[in-house]
């Protein structure tokens, strides 16, 4: 899911704010433990990223949520595969310059391979056929790649309308934004519809994947914004250790 141009001042204006407000005081050298646990933490704009948690969490209750909600009692789940692999067949350009950026040749293949047999034999996307002759899907974006390029992860940060993020994640995001071909074409021809239609579908398709998982967190947690910071960097160090870990050199055997 790729922002459109007119949010991108938006964007960028919620993290100049996010990355100038407020921050948490840090311990004395005098209190070790709470030393500690600070830099463990590394959540200096804490105070700023909690607004912005309550500021989107406002949001995700009274419209997100019951968007997401009504999305999955009216689709069927089939109609709403089809959807997610369209959208996900849109970004396999900017997925195959992360993979080759990554210097990862077999998942570059596969993206590639993905993106032609899904885009023909899967009508336009909409059926993941690549998947069933041997060319499974994965996803990365630049941030990833940046990680691997040994650039730090910079502090916690909550943004607005994007959730938990990184200095690096977000200069990730917005490399990605960028290379996305469709912002290019021109927007005569329906395409400006297009990437709002795109936009809106990716922001329903990832919040209803996510229904039951976000809601149990906010029954369960003691303080659901530190489990959700806890569970952002886990899953981004995951997501970093399963491509550094991907050492196939050769690229497909595309001739089977």
């Amino acid at each position: 899911m790729r922002a459109p141009h007119i949010l991108r001042p938006a964007l960028c204006l919620g993290f100049g704010l996010a990355t100038l407000a407020a921050c948490a005081t840090k311990p004395p050298a005098s209190d070790p433990e709470a030393l500690q646990e600070y830099q463990q933490t590394n959540d200096p704009l804490e105070p700023t990223n909690r607004f912005f948690y309550r500021v989107n969490n406002t949001l995700d209750a009274y419209l997100l949520k019951p968007a997401a909600q009504a999305y999955v009692f009216v689709l069927p789940i089939p109609v709403r595969n089809g959807v997610h692999n369209f959208l996900s067949n849109l970004s396999s350009p900017v997925l195959l310059a992360d993979d080759v950026t990554q210097g990862k040749p077999r998942r570059a293949g596969d993206t590639f391979m993905r993106f032609m047999i899904n885009s023909t034999a899967g009508v336009v996307g909409l059926f993941d056929v690549a998947k069933e002759v041997g060319y499974p899907g994965h996803d990365s974006n630049f941030g990833v790649t940046l990680a691997l390029w040994g650039v730090p992860e910079g502090p916690f940060l909550y943004l607005p309308f994007l959730g938990p993020s990184s200095p690096r994640a977000f200069t990730g995001f917005a490399v990605d934004t960028a290379a996305d071909p469709f912002n290019y074409v021109p927007h005569g021809y329906g395409l400006l519809t297009l990437n709002w239609a795109r936009f809106g579908l990716g922001t329903l398709d990832t919040r209803s994947r996510y229904l039951g998982d976000i809601e149990k967190v906010k029954a369960t947690a003691l303080d659901p914004y530190a489990t959700f910071r806890s569970l952002y960097r886990q899953n981004t160090q995951s997501q970093i250790e399963k491509v550094r870990d991907d050492n196939r050199a050769t690229t497909p055997d595309w001739y089977q």
